[in-house]
């Protein structure tokens, strides 16, 4: 999944200046065009861990304009929010789904940590018991 981004170059400082209109909280820059799409991706990673933390729902991306640039987030990082989203969505706690699961609390934490590696077919299996399916595609 792709968030638009935009690039504002700080005459002051001869900086990439990026900002999400989506995702507010990730802010960063580079000191050049390549170096600031870098720094933005991890920005917005570190963004979602906010949301996670506090419990709330990721804002999805909303198209591009012609002045901004795609910033990808990592497919193990999307599929992540997209289960958050939908446990918001239906009220389902982590303890909840880890029943469903037959997991432990500390394994669906685990599954839900945006730093730690979880297997897709896990991710598939926690999108099952909210009546998601998981479908991957080549374009």
């Amino acid at each position: 999944m792709f968030y638009p981004a935009t690039f504002n170059l700080d005459p002051k400082d001869q900086c990439y200046i990026v900002s999400f209109k989506d995702i507010p909280e990730a802010l960063t820059q580079g000191y050049s065009f390549e170096e600031a799409k870098e720094m933005a991706q991890d920005a917005l990673i570190t963004a979602m861990e906010f949301y996670f933390e506090e419990n709330r729902s990721v804002p999805l991306p909303s198209i591009a304009n012609d002045s901004e640039h795609l910033i990808a987030l990592p497919a193990s990082v999307w599929v992540k929010v997209l289960l958050l989203n939908t446990m918001l969505e239906q009220h389902v706690s982590q303890s909840d789904l880890a029943k469903k699961l037959g997991k432990s609390r500390q394994e669906m934490q685990r599954i839900i940590n945006l730093n730690h590696s979880t297997k897709i077919d896990t991710m598939a299996d926690a999108l099952a018991c909210l009546g998601k399916s998981l479908n991957i595609s080549l374009k």
